[in-house]
C-alpha cells in the first residue's frame, strides 16, 4: 500500500521540490498550504508601494503559485483555514512578547504549534501518514540533523519539534544545497524555480518597526547607562529596540559607541552599554524542549546566523547553561537552540541571560541627568 503524506506549500522552490521529490519516489502527495492571512492581506508600507516587491511566503500570490504546481504534478490540493490558530498560537504571543521588552522569534513558534502541532493533527484526521516541509534539516530516524547546506540550514527553527511527532515529519530537502534545489526545479519545469525567497515575517508588510508602532503604540522614554544609571538620550518606545541594538538609539552623544543591553518596559526604560555590557556567560531558559538525552557539554545557537558556542548545563529545571567563552546579546524571547555535533537535541526560548562580563543586571535604578 502506498504511503501517504501532507506536503505543506508555501508557494516557494523548496516546498515545490518538496512535493515533486515525494511523488517522483512513490507516495501518494496531497498538497496543501495553511491561510494565515486576513480577509483583507497587510498592506505594504510605502517603501514596498514605491516599487520593491514583498517577498512572503503564504500570501494569496503564493497560493496561486503552490496550486500552480500542484496542478502541473498532478496532486490535490488544498487551502487550509489556520487564521484562527495562527492568530492565537503566533501573532498575539508575538505582539505579547514586543510589549515585554522581548524579541520573539514567530517561526520557531510556528514549526512546533502550528506546522507540526496542528497541521499534522489535520493530517492524522484525513488518514494520512506523514506530514513533509520544504525545511533544510535531515531526519535519521528519531534524530533531527543540520541540513548539508550550511547557509541554508534550518533546525535551529525546529527545535521545539514535539518529540511523538518525529516518526510523522519528512524532509526530502535537507540533503541537498539550494542550488542543487533550484537545479532540479529547473529541470522539473515547476514554475517557482525561479521564485525568489520570502525575506519577511508573513503577517509583516515590509517594516516591522512600523507594524509594531501601529499594533502597540509605544512611547518615548529614557535611554539610561546600564553601569551608570546616567540618562544618555530618549528612545522612540522600549518595544521597539533589541538587545545588541547599536544603530538609531537616539543618543545625546551620538558618536559613543553603544549597545541596547536590557529592556525595561514596565518603567519603559532602554539600558544601554559598551559592548562588554553586552556579553554574557551563560542564559536561562524557559518552555524547553528536548529531543534527546543532554550531555553533560551542549553546543548552543542563540540566533540563527549566529555561530554556535560550547555550553556546560547547569540545570534542566530550569535549563541554565553555562557558555565556555562569552556570548554576544543573548536576548529574552530568542531561541537557544542545543546541537552536539550536528544532532539537533532540543532547545528552550531565553528567559535571561546570565553572568553578565561588566555585570550588569537589569532592575531598578536611580536615574540621574546628564
Amino acid at each position: 500500500m502506498r504511503k501517504t503524506v501532507l506536503v505543506a506549500m508555501s508557494g516557494g522552490v523548496d516546498s515545490s521540490v518538496t512535493a515533486y521529490l515525494l511523488r517522483e519516489a512513490g507516495y501518494e502527495v496531497v498538497g496543501a498550504m495553511m491561510r494565515f492571512w486576513p480577509e483583507e492581506p497587510p498592506k505594504p508600507s510605502l517603501e514596498l508601494q514605491a516599487g520593491r516587491a514583498w517577498e512572503s511566503c503564504c500570501t494569496p500570490e503564493a497560493a496561486y503559485e503552490a496550486r500552480r504546481v500542484a496542478e502541473l504534478l498532478g496532486i490535490p490540493f488544498y487551502l487550509l483555514d489556520y487564521r484562527e490558530a495562527f492568530a492565537e498560537e503566533i501573532l498575539q504571543p508575538f505582539l505579547k512578547d514586543y510589549a515585554r521588552g522581548r524579541t520573539p522569534n514567530p517561526c520557531a513558534r510556528c514549526n512546533t504549534f502550528v506546522k507540526f502541532g496542528a497541521l499534522l493533527k489535520q493530517a492524522r484526521r484525513l488518514g494520512l501518514d506523514y506530514v513533509a516541509t520544504g525545511h533544510y534539516v535531515r531526519r535519521e530516524g528519531e534524530a533531527l540533523l543540520r541540513g548539508v547546506d550550511p547557509r541554508k540550514d534550518q533546525s535551529y527553527f525546529l527545535w521545539g519539534t514535539p518529540k511523538e511527532a518525529l516518526p510523522h515529519l519528512l524532509f526530502p530537502v535537507g540533503g541537498m544545497t539550494k542550488a542543487e534545489v533550484r537545479a532540479l526545479a529547473e529541470k522539473a519545469g515547476l514554475p517557482t524555480a525561479r521564485r525568489p525567497e520570502s525575506q519577511n515575517l508573513c503577517f509583516v508588510a515590509g517594516d516591522l518597526r512600523s507594524f509594531l508602532k501601529e499594533r502597540l503604540k509605544p512611547r518615548p522614554g529614557p535611554l539610561v547607562d546600564a553601569l551608570t544609571g546616567e540618562v544618555v538620550g530618549e528612545h522612540q518606545g522600549a518595544s521597539l529596540y533589541t538587545i545588541g541594538q547599536r544603530k538609531g538609539l537616539g543618543l545625546h552623544k551620538p558618536h559613543l559607541e553603544r549597545y541596547v543591553v536590557g529592556i525595561d518596559p514596565v518603567a519603559n526604560v532602554v539600558y544601554v552599554g559598551p559592548k562588554e555590557a553586552c556579553l554574557w556567560q551563560g542564559l536561562e531558559g524557559e518552555e524547553a524542549n528536548l529531543l534527546a538525552q543532554l550531555p553533560e557539554e551542549v553546543e548552543v545557537q542563540v540566533r540563527y546566523r549566529t555561530p554556535p558556542v560550547r555550553a556546560r548545563v547547569e540545570s534542566l529545571s530550569p535549563l541554565r547553561l553555562r557558555f565556555l567563552s562569552p556570548v554576544f546579546a543573548v536576548t529574552p524571547g530568542q531561541s537557544a537552540a542545543l546541537y552536539q555535533g550536528e544532532r539537533l537535541l532540543g532547545g528552550a526560548v531565553i528567559r535571561q541571560g546570565l553572568y553578565n562580563l561588566a555585570g550588569f543586571a537589569p532592575g531598578p535604578r536611580v536615574l540621574t541627568t546628564s
